[in-house]
C-alpha cells in the first residue's frame, strides 16, 4: 500500500521486511538504501534512507542480509497472502506451474539449482548488475 509516493505501508511486519529487501536489491545500483520504521497507525512502513532522514527517524534494525533462513511458516504466510509482493508472486508462480513430478525429481536427485540459474544468467550476457558485460566475461562472473 502507497502513502503519498514516499511510504509504503504494511499491516505484517515480516511483509515490509520482504519489500524492503526487494527494493535495496532493485535500486542497488543507484545506491539507494531502504529500510523498515513504524508506521503511523501502528503498522510497518518501507521508505528511502533520505525520507527517514528527512522524518527523524531511524531504520529499525530488522532486515536480515538475505532469506536464507527463511521458514515454512514465512513461505505459508506468502503463498496465502492475497495481496502478495510481486517478486514473491514471480518466484512462487515459477514453483507452482511445474509438474509435481519434475519438483520431486529435484529433491530426490538433489538438483543443483544455483548453477542452473547462474547457467541462465551467464548466458543472458550481463553481470551482477543486470549490466551488458558479453557472454564471456557473463560466465567468468556466474560460472565460478
Amino acid at each position: 500500500m502507497k502513502d503519498d509516493n514516499y511510504l509504503d505501508l504494511f499491516e505484517s511486519q515480516q511483509k515490509a521486511i520482504d519489500h524492503a529487501m526487494w527494493l535495496n536489491f532493485k535500486y542497488r545500483i543507484a545506491g539507494i538504501v531502504f529500510g523498515v520504521i513504524h508506521g503511523p497507525e501502528d503498522n510497518w512502513a518501507v521508505c528511502e534512507e533520505a525520507t527517514a532522514q528527512e522524518m527523524e527517524m531511524e531504520f529499525l534494525d530488522i532486515v536480515p542480509k538475505d532469506h536464507s533462513d527463511l521458514s515454512y511458516t514465512n513461505i505459508r504466510l506468502i503463498r496465502m497472502d492475497s495481496e502478495p509482493l510481486p517478486h514473491w508472486e514471480s518466484i512462487t508462480g515459477m514453483f507452482s506451474t511445474v509438474d509435481g513430478e519434475i519438483l520431486r525429481y529435484l529433491l530426490h536427485a538433489k538438483i543443483p539449482l544455483e548453477k542452473f540459474i547462474r547457467f541462465e544468467l551467464a548466458s543472458r550476457g550481463y553481470d551482477e548488475n543486470h549490466r551488458w558485460c558479453g557472454f564471456e566475461k557473463a560466465g567468468e562472473i556466474w560460472l565460478k
